[in-house]
């Protein structure tokens, strides 16, 4: 799927790229990209729109990770906008951003669109879907000089409306082609709150990582609460929280300290979460292509994954819904709270501050086994460290406030 992209997005003016979830869609489209970006230009020259703040963020830390020697920015809302403008200052080749945050820094002419010839809709299907469209229309109205339109997308159920601009274009099409190794079971609830069917669901699969889905933010904290009631240790993530408890809770998520994330369809697309064992749809999903789109968050990449449909025995099922499974629980104990904590350093990459140095720093002041030290996620201005819970309060003691290339650090638990 990526030879036959990076060959068709080189050599085409417009491409729409359907491929499921985990297959590498963006390294797909960045690749041909990147190699078509001039270097003696200091302005954007490519812009990247995407319907979440997350997928913006996770863009642009793949960019970075590549080592293409090219700037890259992600604009999105809930952060201060003067703080876009100080990185806009030093246009990037490459501009990822959601719709609304775009629309803004286009009517207030903070970069340049001279040069923008290539125009990126990842996850098309939901950033052109009715909330989104009249921006997404003014954001293209303001690109005179597009030359190269992509599209992407796990599904192919809507039509691309006029104002996108695409003409003749090629579809490159594997949703049907990629073997799946998903199984999907149904667990029937007899109670209509499917509360005390889920914990039991829970422990009949023990302690491994998962998302529970719900259609409403209303809906996670009462599913919280009795997975709290019941000693499970979980995280949340939906779009009414603030931007900083969303990395949070997906940070949290990556380096296990939560083996378990209940949320909202805003999980279900682009976020960077390695393979889980199982999803869960506590509440069906309203709509056949966030049923696709929540179940591709496991079975990735050919590696076995369950999705299990959460169904009171009373409950219709959509006709999108195939499943003959039933899955019998045998109840066994409470899974296993996670033996990482997550700990908050404050210093980042400006502080030219690398992974190393966090590491050097756990192993020699925090007299941490290399075994014991997890993963550690490095931001702009601070870093995110998972270490075992047992020996968080000690590695605080010994580690805060020590410098780390002449600056002196905060460490602290989150």
């Amino acid at each position: 799927m990526q030879d036959e992209a990076n060959l068709a997005i080189s050599s085409v003016d417009n491409v729409v790229l359907l491929s499921p979830t985990g297959t590498g869609k963006t390294l797909a489209f960045l690749l041909p990209i990147l190699g078509a970006l001039n270097p003696d230009f200091k302005v954007v020259q490519a812009l990247v729109l995407v319907p979440s703040r997350e997928l913006a963020i996770q863009i642009e830390q793949v960019i970075r990770e590549m080592g293409s020697g090219f700037k890259t920015n992600a604009v999105y809302g809930g952060r201060p906008f003067s703080k876009d403008k100080i990185e806009l200052s030093h246009p990037p080749a490459i501009l990822v951003g959601t719709p609304g945050r775009v629309a803004d820094h286009l009517r207030r002419e903070t970069f340049s669109v001279e040069s923008i010839k290539t125009l990126v809709l990842d996850e098309f299907d939901k950033s052109l879907e009715v909330g989104f469209e009249a921006e997404m229309s003014e954001i293209i109205a303001f690109l005179p000089h597009i030359k190269k339109r992509i599209l992407t997308s796990a599904t192919q159920d809507m039509e691309i409306p006029r104002f996108v601009g695409l003409k003749d274009q090629l579809t490159i099409d594997y949703l049907g082609t990629i073997t799946s190794q998903l199984q999907i079971k149904k667990v029937i609830s007899p109670a209509k709150n499917k509360l005390q069917t889920l914990v039991d669901l829970l422990c009949h699969i023990g302690n491994e990582p998962g998302i529970i889905f719900c259609n409403f933010k209303d809906t996670i904290a009462y599913v919280s609460d009795f997975l709290m009631e019941n000693d499970i240790a979980h995280g949340c993530f939906h779009g009414g929280m603030e931007q900083i408890d969303r990395e949070r809770a997906l940070i949290k998520f990556r380096n296990g300290t939560h083996q378990i994330i209940v949320a909202t369809d805003l999980a279900a697309r682009g976020l960077d979460i390695s393979e889980l064992k199982y999803i869960i749809h506590y509440q069906l999903p309203l709509k056949a292509q966030e049923f696709t789109h929540r179940n591709g968050r496991t079975a990735r990449m050919n590696t076995e994954g369950t999705a299990y449909v959460l169904q009171w025995e009373e409950e219709y099922l959509p006709e999108f819904i195939q499943s003959e499974e039933i899955v019998k629980l045998q109840c066994k104990t409470i899974p296993e709270g996670s033996k990482w904590q997550t700990l908050f350093v404050s210093g980042g990459r400006k502080d030219k501050i690398s992974k190393g140095d966090i590491a050097g720093l756990f192993f020699k002041q925090g007299n941490l086994d290399r075994n014991e030290l997890g993963v550690i996620e490095l931001k702009q201005d601070c870093t995110f460290v998972a270490v075992p819970k047992s020996k968080a309060d000690a590695i605080i003691g010994k580690t805060n406030n020590m410098r780390l290339k002449k600056k002196k650090v905060r460490v602290t638990k989150i």
